[in-house]
């Protein structure tokens, strides 16, 4: 059995009950910080017959948990956090995510959202010292996961674990959500939906046909699965693909044990550029979306264009292995295969290669299409290709199936008027990189589109219940004065009249200004 987890790599930190090792002292300071910044307004959001929540986001990992935690400080509070996971495997940083370490620079902010206390350099000190932080390199991602779990109890976002979305439909008052719980199905209507799934939610994972097509399931697996490294020991692996996560399957490959790891990347070298860091300032990231969809496009075809080259670290981490092999300009693949080890041959080479087992380390793809719990309403949704026409030199399959998307992150409508209900789902993940200038589900990305979607949200919420917004302020105001704070004070013993100037004395005084204009002006 190749696929799926064994147990010793179920990794937790050394904290893993998520925060215990934290002072009292300094888990009262985070959440007196949360009060100096504003704490938890009251929920302002009228409550509307025939609803079960007014927000509900799907995905309990680090985007979903920190857009809860946003909403709740604008005052939206009647929300639900659902997860398909058990709680515990949520996310990919304990799953799926096999760097050592973040990509992200450790002094980015992420779901602290402008409170330096709950952020993980503070987490992080509170722990272990500031010394260990600054010595840091990097954040491990064993640590992140400690973090993430900690984050969660600090903000108080409770999380529906074994619930996973399988449908949406319009409903008089809102969405109608088809949910699965623990495998029991039910409905449930909300106003507000934000899909916060992850990479992959966003479409399914690029597995190559020339892999699917060619071997049974049990020789190959993605990178996106679970993996059972520890059954790879003494095999034979080759790896498709050259980004991080492809060599990070290599690295882990081999640090379990793996004969040989073969890594198959059909350009002449390794992409040397982070190009997608040209995008990655404030301008950019705060307002990409406002540019014009030319302007968008032009610029996300020429980046994309570009293979995403990986981190050095990873390549590090892999080519300490002898074992290791990069095999460049590695076109054409064919794979057959007698049901037990795989031959390999590359177009234009004689040399045949065999393995036993095959990774495919080669990302994702954004298409809709591909998730189950948009099907009833795919077609109704606006994607870039229904919008915008580029020249033909800018052709790209893969952006064009991107979907059209609002500034606050909400889906359009393909054709004008005949979906209204999908300005209310909200799609936080890596389908939005065309509209907004990149995944705002990254750590980086928090800082801003988490207000951009929260703003949004509440900017809809409100308009859509102006009348109730109107009567309540224009109903019953309570007063802030009693009228004892002034009662001994009002002036009840005199005439006003008495205490006003004669008329003659103002007349004098008028006839007075008037020769002293007449002087200055004779000078």
């Amino acid at each position: 059995m190749r696929k799926g987890l064994d147990a010793g790599e179920l990794q937790t930190g050394p904290c893993a009950d998520g925060g215990s090792f934290v002072a009292e002292a300094f888990e009262k300071t985070v959440h007196r910080a949360i009060q100096l910044h504003g704490g938890y307004p009251d929920n302002w959001v009228p409550e509307r017959s025939g609803t079960d929540h007014d927000v509900v986001v799907v995905g309990g990992g680090q985007s979903g948990v920190a857009v809860a935690f946003a909403l709740r400080r604008a005052g939206i509070t009647r929300t639900a956090v659902i997860d398909a996971a058990d709680e515990g495997r949520e996310g990919i940083w304990l799953n799926t995510a096999r760097m050592n370490a973040l990509r992200s620079p450790k002094h980015l902010p992420g779901p602290e959202l402008g409170i330096p206390e709950l952020g993980f350099q503070a987490w992080y000190e509170a722990r272990r010292g500031e010394a260990a932080y600054a010595g840091m390199q990097s954040i491990s991602r064993i640590d992140w996961a400690d973090y993430l779990r900690w984050y969660r109890k600090m903000v108080g976002v409770s999380v529906r674990f074994g619930t996973r979305l399988e449908g949406v439909e319009p409903a008089e008052q809102g969405l109608r959500l088809r949910l699965s719980i623990d495998g029991r199905p039910k409905a449930e209507v909300c106003r507000k939906l934000v899909l916060a799934t992850g990479f992959a939610g966003s479409g399914s994972v690029n597995m190559p046909g020339f892999i699917a097509q060619s071997l049974p399931a049990d020789l190959y697996a993605h990178a996106e699965e679970p993996i059972d490294f520890g059954a790879l020991r003494g095999q034979r692996v080759a790896v498709f693909g050259a980004a991080s996560s492809a060599f990070d399957a290599a690295a882990a490959a081999l640090e379990k044990g793996a004969a040989s790891v073969d890594l198959f990347c059909r350009h002449d070298d390794l992409e040397r550029l982070s190009v997608m860091r040209m995008l990655y300032y404030p301008g950019s990231v705060e307002h990409f979306r406002l540019l014009p969809d030319a302007e968008r496009w032009t610029i996300m075809s020429a980046l994309c264009r570009r293979a995403q080259g990986p981190v050095p670290d990873t390549v590090r981490r892999a080519a300490r292995f002898d074992t290791f092999h990069l095999h460049l300009g590695a076109c054409d693949p064919i794979l057959d295969t007698d049901g037990v080890a795989v031959t390999l041959r590359l177009g234009g080479h004689d040399t045949t290669f065999e393995f036993d087992f095959v990774i495919a380390g080669t990302g994702y793809k954004v298409d809709l299409s591909a998730r189950p719990e948009l099907a009833s309403i795919v077609d109704q949704i606006a994607l870039w290709r229904d919008r915008y026409q580029p020249p033909p030199a800018e052709a790209h399959d893969d952006l064009a199936r991107h979907p059209y998307l609002s500034p606050g992150f909400a889906f359009t409508e393909k054709r004008p008027g005949s979906a209204p209900y999908l300005k209310d789902i909200h799609f936080f993940g890596a389908g939005a990189l065309l509209s907004n200038g990149r995944n705002p589900a990254e750590v980086s990305g928090f800082r801003h589109g988490i207000p951009q979607l929260v703003s949004a949200i509440g900017a809809d919420l409100f308009t859509a219940d102006a009348a109730q917004h109107v009567a309540r302020a224009l109903g019953p105001c309570q007063p802030i004065l009693t009228g004892q704070e002034y009662r001994d004070r009002i002036w009840t013993g005199r005439d006003l009249r008495a205490a006003k100037p004669a008329k003659n004395a103002v007349q004098d005084r008028r006839s007075e200004a008037d020769e002293f204009r007449h002087d200055a002006m004779e000078r």
